[in-house]
């Protein structure tokens, strides 16, 4: 009588170990790219050299997983759908290379690699990266470009983006294909300076006389 649960235990754990082994069976695994296409349009150089440092996401969009929201408003994801790459790496980098691309720029990630300092400071700040219930997938935030100051003339920029991308199907493919749109999209922002914000002049403090006693 007291055979068969020492029996048992060990066919229990033989299951248990074969579910664990058929979810994490890596070719179940799908991992997504981003990657902006080539669209052809081409603006002005208004950025000259630029260091873009590292994006900020909200924490949902920088997980591993590929995240999306129900009609429930509830943003869930699966282990099974994970993006190719650190998603904060890839969206920092594919955004410094579509800027370069659109505009003729030299927008780097950070941290800067050439011996010339850059002429500005990128930073991004999103607020909003999901693909929503509502069939789109919408990216959001602010952006600031900060003038180096070397000139004392330049000009700093605190603007806004909220940009929807349309998504006819579903699922962590459509979702990879239209956040690389929405990246392309916003690079062109950036790259025009454009969307609703500010614009303000770098001011430097007046230089003091060496010989003002009165500094002493």
């Amino acid at each position: 009588m007291t055979l068969a649960p020492l029996f048992r235990l060990p066919l229990a754990a033989l299951m248990g170990a074969t579910l664990l082994g058929a979810c994490s069976n890596p070719e179940k695994t799908g991992r997504y790219l981003i990657d902006p296409p080539v669209s052809g349009v081409q603006v002005p150089n208004r950025l000259g050299t630029a260091e873009l440092k590292d994006v900020s996401l909200p924490d949902y969009a920088s997980d591993q997983e590929v995240a999306f929201q129900t009609p429930d408003g509830a943003v869930r994801s699966t282990p099974d759908n994970l993006w190719a790459d650190n998603p904060a790496r890839a969206f920092t980098t594919t955004l410094a290379r579509a800027i370069s691309d659109v505009s003729g720029a030299t927008v780097i990630s950070e941290p800067w690699p050439l011996a010339q300092p850059p002429a500005r400071v990128l930073e991004v700040r999103v607020e909003r990266a999901l693909a929503q219930a509502d069939n789109s997938y919408r990216l959001s935030g602010r952006y600031f470009v900060s003038d180096d100051g070397l000139s004392g003339g330049g000009a700093n920029h605190a603007r806004s983006f909220d940009i929807r991308v349309p998504m006819a199907a579903q699922g962590p493919a459509a979702t990879a294909q239209a956040a690389s749109q929405a990246i392309a999209i916003l690079a062109q922002q950036i790259a025009t300076l454009s969307g609703p914000g500010a614009t303000i002049a770098t001011t430097r403090p007046a230089a003091s006389d060496p010989f003002d006693l009165s500094l002493f």
